[in-house]
């Protein structure tokens, strides 16, 4: 009886909780978003503590160019800081907090191609993706945990069971879903760099770029992130669609002049 009871409880925190994503994609949204925004400046000024700052003013100009472009029509405040690293990467926080590594500068070989990646990032912002990630976290440990009080976890079988399910978990749930957040973020990005004014063409430039600049990966079922291949073949397909976009935003005036700095 007490299992079938806390079912039903779970079920109806997954029912309350769904919620819909920027492109349409139904989530499953659990935490508070206050508590993500707090979370995400707490590991900001972590990482601000750890990784030392790049203070090349022609450097941070550029980037931040790139940011503001991008952002206009979103609003809030973007904080954005570039660490001296690298690590060919960049993040971005719930709260609005942007991290670009200098080792990406040498990789997005033009404005283009940087705009690429940190509209991916803010894709993730956007589409709500941690506070996805962590509650199909919470919903695959709770499911594992109501099957593990009706089974016999004491015995062998039981024990090799609970192995099974939780890498069934991992690999038949969190990780597919994990690339369904990474192509969705990649659409929103070329939505967003296509209306800020920068070529949406030049993902794909930028993706080859990160392909030859790579090392080798895990097969793509077993990744979090989609293989370069599969991305690339993804973004050639968005392109009829975000194309419109880039057109329609320099026709409007809207093109971005972020001057990248001397290649060091």
């Amino acid at each position: 009886m007490q299992h079938t009871v806390w079912g039903w409880v779970f079920l109806c925190l997954w029912l309350a909780a769904c919620a819909t994503s920027p492109t349409g994609r139904s989530q499953l949204v659990l935490m508070p978003e206050d508590q993500l925004v707090q979370m995400g400046w707490q590991a900001f000024e972590q990482i601000k503590q750890k990784e030392p700052v790049e203070t090349d003013p022609a450097v941070n100009a550029y980037v931040r160019c790139v940011v503001d472009a991008l952002t206009r029509d979103l609003g809030g405040q973007w904080d954005v800081v570039v660490f001296r690293s690298d690590q060919v990467n960049a993040f971005a926080l719930p709260g609005g907090h942007i991290g670009v590594y200098t080792g990406l500068l040498r990789v997005a070989e033009n404005q283009h191609q940087l705009a690429a990646v940190i509209g991916h990032e803010i894709g993730h912002v956007l589409a709500r993706h941690s506070n996805e990630r962590m509650s199909q976290q919470f919903a695959v440990q709770q499911g594992l945990s109501l099957i593990q009080a009706i089974a016999n976890p004491g015995s062998a079988t039981g024990q090799l069971a609970m192995a099974a399910l939780g890498l069934g978990a991992q690999v038949g749930i969190l990780l597919p879903y994990s690339r369904i957040q990474e192509s969705e973020a990649d659409l929103i990005g070329l939505e967003l760099m296509a209306r800020a004014g920068f070529d949406p063409r030049e993902a794909v430039a930028l993706w080859r770029n990160m392909d030859r600049a790579g090392k080798a990966a895990p097969p793509e079922w077993l990744s979090t992130h989609p293989s370069h291949e599969t991305r690339i073949r993804e973004i050639e397909a968005y392109l009829p669609r975000v194309m419109p976009l880039y057109q329609q935003a320099r026709a409007q005036g809207r093109n971005p002049r972020c001057r990248p700095p001397a290649r060091r």
